[in-house]
């Protein structure tokens, strides 16, 4: 996923890169093993400038970026200013967010659709899908609620993005606080129940995503146990 934003973020990488090896020079030949700490931290700082360019620029013309890498490095002629440099980033980085947003909202609305017609699963009216995994009778908090829940949240293929079941410390906050999905999810819940709520981006965080964890327009999915509300 990329941001305009996140383009900023290879400045301080090339900049230490450039400061502590004397530049970043292409190897001539693949490295089989790694013989100094200078060739380790190299290699390190490639494999964070790589990861970082495969999960949150996404595809580059490695040409044009090894040479403006070198004719940064080198104080030769630059074939941007930074007036242009700037803008570029900005504009490329926006259109690109805009793009996966909209592919997202596509495949939300197939997961939806898709999701809705499974046995157990239940529909609001504001879209939010739930499960019952395990029913609890009793009182049920209110928008004006503390709630304590145990929770594991994921997107729609299965990665995980938060829990606090593995943390083993229950999350205890104001049900009025948090995404809309949430608010309205846990007021259908007993004490000791627990539910799985399907939340369309709409009820989550929308087209803007949650940094670099959840992308723009995404369902997300959460196991939610209630443990206690006041």
């Amino acid at each position: 996923m990329i941001t305009a934003a996140r383009f900023g973020i290879l400045v301080p990488i090339l900049t230490l890169c450039l400061a502590a090896s004397g530049g970043c020079k292409k190897a001539p030949v693949r490295l089989e093993k790694l013989d100094s700490d200078l060739q380790k931290f190299s290699y390190a700082i490639g494999m964070d400038m790589g990861g970082y360019l495969k999960d949150q620029v996404g595809e580059i013309d490695l040409v044009a970026f090894q040479q403006g890498l070198e004719d940064a490095r080198t104080g030769g002629s630059l074939l941007l200013s930074d007036e242009e440099s700037q803008t570029i980033k900005m504009t490329e980085g926006q259109r690109r967010a805009d793009e996966m947003a909209q592919q997202n909202e596509e495949k939300s609305k197939v997961f939806l659709e898709t999701n809705a017609k499974k046995s157990g699963v239940t529909t609001t009216a504001s879209g939010l899908q739930f499960e019952v995994i395990t029913p609890a009778e009793g009182p049920k908090p209110t928008t004006e609620s503390t709630v304590t829940v145990h929770y594991t949240g994921t997107l729609t293929d299965g990665t995980e993005f938060d829990s606090s079941v593995k943390r083993g410390q229950p999350a205890t906050f104001p049900l009025g606080g948090v995404i809309p999905g949430w608010t309205e999810g846990l007021q259908l819940m007993g004490v000791g129940g627990k539910y799985r709520f399907v939340i369309p981006p709409d009820l989550g965080y929308g087209p803007r995503g949650a940094g670099n964890v959840i992308p723009p327009n995404s369902v997300l999915v959460f196991e939610v146990e209630l443990i206690s509300f006041e």
